[in-house]
């Protein structure tokens, strides 16, 4: 399988124009903040200063995770299954904000482990019922691992937009988002570990437990693909392959929370450069997300406290998308409007 080979955006004669183009609109230097920071990376991943949203798209993977067997989460395995039929039905949080901000939503079967039969709005990508239990043996196997990559990859080479946001569902999937950060960052594993969808202190400390006995259980290992294959979940390594072809493509991509960001840590850790075309939308209230971020080296947009997943914070942070490309492109210059500019 051939991975996407991925451009760093680093031009500083672009950089330069684009400056000057931020800069000389009607405004105090550097006024518009993270606005123009945003201008800026969205139009050194376009290439040019004529900066333009096409079809913004929020892609969300569902699975479920063998884990769950070791009492990891607040709620049953069933939930994954009846969620998916929530986001079919158009009645989730997802449904509502993509719906409100003019965003097409795609939800994938990644591995749900459910028959749903054919499904007009469901995308089938189902590489199996679940994943296995990593505290017993690890989650996938290679090839396992392997079409999941590949199914999102493909599913991003058919897409017309150069924007996509990505999200998720799959009880127990903070579970594997947290074992995937402490094999990949060093964090403490105490320090990656949070309450899901609403664990109790005591619960919090067994989902840790259950995770450091996995981790001495399947041993060192140090390639990202083997990391993912042994502690991830088939939406998440679908994740992986749709965020790895995005930036191929020189697509603008709308990372979301905790379980997003830990399928990012595996595509950094391939193809470094992926990072220049990230675009993080919030830092989660799930413990752990915000030491994520700083690994990351990442500046969230939003600050919300959300824990929801789902891809719901790209959602809204879309429209600060479109408000940096909008300013750049539609924001008088002091020229044009006849205003005297900045003095040196």
């Amino acid at each position: 399988m051939r991975l996407p080979d991925i451009l760093s955006t680093h031009d500083p004669l672009l950089a330069s124009e684009l400056a000057q183009a931020i800069d000389n609109k009607t405004k105090p230097l550097g006024s518009l903040g993270a606005l123009e920071t945003l201008a800026r990376q969205i139009g050194l991943i376009q290439q040019t200063t004529k900066v333009a949203l096409h079809k913004p798209a929020i892609l969300v993977f569902a699975a479920d995770h063998g884990v769950v067997a070791e009492g990891i989460s607040a709620y049953p395995q069933s939930v994954t299954w009846q969620m998916v039929e929530n986001f079919l039905s158009k009645g989730a949080a997802i449904n509502v904000f993509a719906r409100q901000n003019g965003c097409a939503l795609q939800i994938i079967d990644a591995g749900v482990n459910h028959d749903f039969g054919k499904r007009v709005a469901l995308m089938d990508c189902k590489v199996g019922r679940g994943t296995a239990n990593f505290a017993q043996k690890p989650a996938m196997s290679w090839a396992e691992c392997a079409a999941a990559l590949a199914h999102g990859m493909r599913i991003v080479g058919n897409l017309e937009g150069n924007v996509i946001g990505f999200g998720e569902m799959g009880i127990g999937n903070t579970t594997a988002a947290a074992a995937l950060m402490h094999k990949l960052t060093g964090v403490p594993v105490a320090d990656c570990v949070g309450a899901g969808t609403g664990l109790s202190p005591e619960g919090v400390l067994h989902k840790q437990d259950v995770i450091e006995a996995a981790v001495a259980l399947h041993g060192e290992m140090s390639e990202p693909l083997d990391i993912l294959a042994t502690f991830g979940g088939f939406e998440i390594a679908m994740i992986v392959g749709a965020m790895l072809k995005a930036a191929e493509r020189r697509m603008v991509l709308l990372i979301d929370g905790f379980i997003v960001s830990s399928a990012l840590l595996v595509a950094a850790r391939m193809q470094p450069a992926i990072l220049d075309y990230c675009v993080f939308s919030h830092c989660s209230d799930e413990a752990g997300h915000a030491r994520m971020l700083e690994h990351l080296k990442a500046r969230p947009l939003l600050n919300l406290g959300l824990r929801l997943g789902e891809g719901t914070g790209c959602a809204l942070a879309l429209p600060l998308l479109h408000a940096a490309v909008n300013f750049l492109g539609e924001m008088a210059t002091f020229q044009s409007a006849r205003v005297s500019g900045q003095s040196a």
